[in-house]
């Protein structure tokens, strides 16, 4: 089967070279890869004493950096190495303060996880929520170098639990320990013999307790709400398909006194001028907003990143997108600030939004129709408002310190 695996490897990697001429992002994922093994040899010495964490992209990062900033507080004079499968996470947090070296994980050939080891020599590994590579997993247990999944999820529907999946199940060997968010998770583990397992929760929920203790405010967005005096929706992560429905809703509700911040996933400027295009009231971009109007402007479009957390602080109600895609992004920013969170319909393979969906701070929409009226009751009604963004706030708080039960179970 690794015979079979390895061939289907190197046939993927030769489509993905021809692709990338073509794609960007492909191009990216393909060029990065390039650099990975000079990046290692330049950071990390033979030497030093190392950490490896993987992240698929840039929430699986968000819930990898708790771990990372214990690991640093525990062990200063430890390096870590931090690689990333997606351009999307990698383009973000490639100059990350908290890594030594960050790189694109090299593709799981054989030869590549022989190598990538060798440089970096981890004394402990860190996989984080998925990202199982069967090859670099293959090297880690001949190694027999400690290794655990973080923040693990696992679903019935995944290869593992297929009566076809005796080696993917075989790979799962490689780790020494799995600390899940769920109990389906562990039951998942325990049917295939895996009883070194423990429910831990989320780290994300460390990361995002920690946000109200920062000093999130932006002047700009003072000026545009007057300081938070005006009902604001802030749009997180949205997609073209997000955007096309509250266009219409915005359009449709000139005339209220209600303000509206943009964090597009994409920031591309095809995706940017189709929004400002499908917009017809006062608009600003971030990176034009110098010297505008704030205070009589409708729509505020942050074209750029990072800036997203704090502007979570300014909302009356968030909207996170990817719903109505393959998938919604993170919307544990977004309730900590304790207000209601509105999602799409896409949202069955993440614990959190099933969580608070259940408990009633998060409502999910299916189309225009109910995406209108969930934006007016919730304008209306201030007091609802503050209930369910109350149901949000306390989740978070009651979910947090799962980084702490993982170092304390492996140090």
């Amino acid at each position: 089967m690794f015979f079979i695996y390895n061939i289907i490897t190197y046939i993927v990697q030769f489509v993905l070279q021809i692709v990338a001429l073509f794609n960007k992002k492909i191009s990216l994922f393909i060029k990065g890869r390039k650099e990975s093994f000079s990046i290692l040899k330049d950071k990390i010495n033979p030497n030093d004493k190392v950490f490896w964490i993987h992240v698929a992209s840039l929430g699986e990062y968000e819930q990898g950096l708790p771990i990372m900033e214990k690991l640093k507080e525990k062990f200063p004079t430890h390096k870590i190495v931090l690689t990333f499968f997606s351009p999307s996470g990698y383009e973000v947090k490639k100059n990350n303060a908290i890594a030594d070296a960050t790189i694109y994980l090299p593709m799981d050939t054989n030869k590549n996880a022989k190598h990538f080891l060798q440089l970096v020599h981890p004394e402990k590994i860190f996989f984080v929520k998925y990202e199982y590579w069967p090859n670099y997993l293959n090297q880690i247990k001949k190694h027999k170098i400690p290794t655990y999944l973080v923040s693990g999820i696992l679903r019935p529907d995944q290869v593992f639990f297929k009566s076809y999946g005796s080696f993917y199940r075989k790979a799962l060997d490689a780790f020494t320990y799995f600390f899940v968010q769920n109990q389906i998770s562990r039951d998942l583990l325990n049917s295939i013999g895996k009883e070194n397992v423990s429910i831990v929760g989320d780290t994300r929920f460390d990361r995002v307790s920690q946000i109200l203790e920062k000093d999130n405010q932006l002047t700009f967005l003072d000026d545009f709400t007057n300081d938070k005096t005006v009902d604001t929706i802030v749009i997180g992560s949205s997609w073209p398909e997000d955007e096309k429905l509250i266009a219409t809703y915005i359009n449709s509700h000139k005339e209220n006194n209600v303000k509206y911040i943009f964090a597009p996933h994409n920031i591309k400027k095809e995706q940017i001028d189709n929004l400002v295009n499908a917009l017809n009231v006062p608009t600003v971009l971030h990176s034009q907003h110098t010297n505008s109007d704030l205070k009589n402007t409708k729509v505020y479009i942050i074209d750029t990143y990072s800036l997203l957390t704090k502007a979570y602080s300014y909302a009356t109600i968030a909207y996170i997108g990817g719903g109505f895609g393959s998938g919604i992004h993170n919307i544990l920013e977004a309730a900590t600030y304790g207000v209601p969170v509105i999602i799409g319909p896409n949202y069955k393979k993440f614990q959190e939004a099933k969580d608070l969906i259940s408990l009633g701070g998060c409502i999910v929409i299916k189309n225009q129709e109910e995406l209108d009226a969930n934006f007016d009751r919730l304008l209306k009604n201030k007091a609802k408002c503050k209930e369910l963004g109350a149901i949000n706030n306390d989740f978070i708080l009651r979910n947090k310190n799962a980084t702490d039960k993982i170092i304390q179970h492996i140090f």
